[in-house]
Formats: C-alpha cells, sequence, structure tokens
C-alpha cells in the first residue's frame, strides 16, 4: 500500500503532484472510498454537519472533491454487522481511500473491530490520510493527542510506518500546537516523529519516506 499521510488534505499542488504520481491511472478514472469513521470520535467534527461536509466533498479539506470517477462511504462501524462479503470485495477494488481527521484512537479501535487493519497491508490502493488518519498509521500517538481512551487505555495504533506525527503544526485555531509542544510530544515518542502544518505531507512506498511540503515541517 502506498501512503500519503496529511495534516489538512490534497490542499496544494505538490501535495496533488504527489497524489497523481503515486496513482496508476488519472483521478478522473479512479475509484475511491472514503472513510469518515474518525469524524464521530472527535467533538469538534462529529457527528452531523462537518461529517457530511466531509463525505460530500464540500469540506475545507480537499480530498473527496477532487474529482474522482466515484466515491463511495466506507463506515467503520458498520461493518461489523455485516458480512465481510458485502465489502472486503468493494476494498479490494478501490483505487484510494480518503481517511478524514478527528479522533486517531477511535479510529484505530473501528480499523480493529471492523477487520480493516488487518486487510490494509495487503491493498494496492492509495491510503490518503488527514490529521488523524494520517496519524493513525503511526506505532502511537502519545498522550498528547489522547482524547476518547480505547477499551484498553493505551495510545497504540496501527504501526504499518515507524514514525509518529504531529499534526497542524502552528495553527491559528490550535495556539497549543507549537514547535515547542511538537519537541515535547517527541521527547516520549521513543522513535521519530515528523511535525506538520497543513502545507505538508509525508509520502511513503515500499518502506521510502518523502516529505512534500510548500510549508513547514520537522523531523524530530
Amino acid at each position: 500500500m502506498k501512503l500519503l499521510l496529511t495534516s489538512a488534505g490534497v490542499n496544494n499542488k505538490s501535495i496533488h503532484e504527489a497524489l497523481v504520481d503515486m496513482l496508476d491511472k488519472p483521478i478522473a478514472e479512479s475509484m475511491a472510498l472514503c472513510i469518515p469513521t474518525a469524524m464521530y470520535g472527535h467533538p469538534w467534527v462529529g457527528p452531523g454537519e462537518k461529517a457530511w461536509e466531509f463525505i460530500r466533498g464540500s469540506s475545507d479539506n480537499p480530498m473527496v472533491s477532487l474529482g474522482w470517477k466515484s466515491v463511495g462511504v466506507l463506515e467503520l462501524t458498520a461493518l461489523p454487522s455485516i458480512d465481510q462479503d458485502r465489502w472486503v470485495p468493494l476494498v479490494r477494488e478501490t483505487d484510494v481511500l480518503l481517511v478524514s481527521g478527528g479522533d486517531a484512537l477511535y479510529l484505530y479501535h473501528w480499523m480493529k473491530e471492523s477487520g480493516l487493519a488487518e486487510l490494509l497491508p495487503e491493498l494496492n490502493a492509495v491510503y490518503v490520510g488527514m490529521s488523524a488518519g494520517s496519524m493513525v498509521m503511526a506505532p502511537k500517538i502519545g498522550e498528547f493527542f489522547v482524547g476518547w481512551t480505547p477499551p484498553n487505555g493505551e495510545d497504540k495504533t496501527l504501526g504499518l510506518v515507524d514514525f509518529a506525527i504531529f499534526p497542524h503544526l502552528d495553527h491559528e485555531m490550535l495556539p497549543g500546537n507549537t514547535m515547542a509542544a511538537a519537541e515535547k510530544w517527541a521527547a516520549g515518542m521513543q522513535g521519530p516523529a515528523y511535525a506538520i502544518d497543513d502545507m505538508t505531507a509525508i509520502k511513503v512506498i515500499d518502506g521510502a519516506v518523502e516529505v512534500v511540503t510548500e510549508g513547514h515541517w520537522k523531523l524530530l
């Protein structure tokens, strides 16, 4: 699986070009599935209007609105109640997964409960994460980002990459997301960690990591 781990979606030319490069066909010929699940675990973005804006492609974070051939919704909380034969073939056939922000631990919990977590490493699709949708790929998220608490009380996530992500660096609406805060957070992560702003993404193909940016970032 190819990963494009963004802070705020495909919101500049450099990140858009990286996505196009990762696909084996034009966006207009590619099928997408959007996953809004993380939003329901975060009080700022779900449930309600923000989740609907993400799904319909009218949010300020371009992902669903990029001109895909088709876009479907994959709601992870629903998957345990239906047969895998109903949704696994759909996921295997899709060209790209568009995974919203929200709460990373809530997303991880439902990725595990639904069975998607086991399926992800086998997929040929491009995985495009935004904020929590990117953070969930790390081994853990760190106490700074813990909101929804999973049953085991841990901050563990998928570990499909060996680094952690601190998104929304220096965001005007998140005064706590400073570089000083990121450095303090990184000191407890026991591994590489990237602090990235909303103009930055991390591209991962076969384990090779590349930062794509029109903003600022730091490897901590």
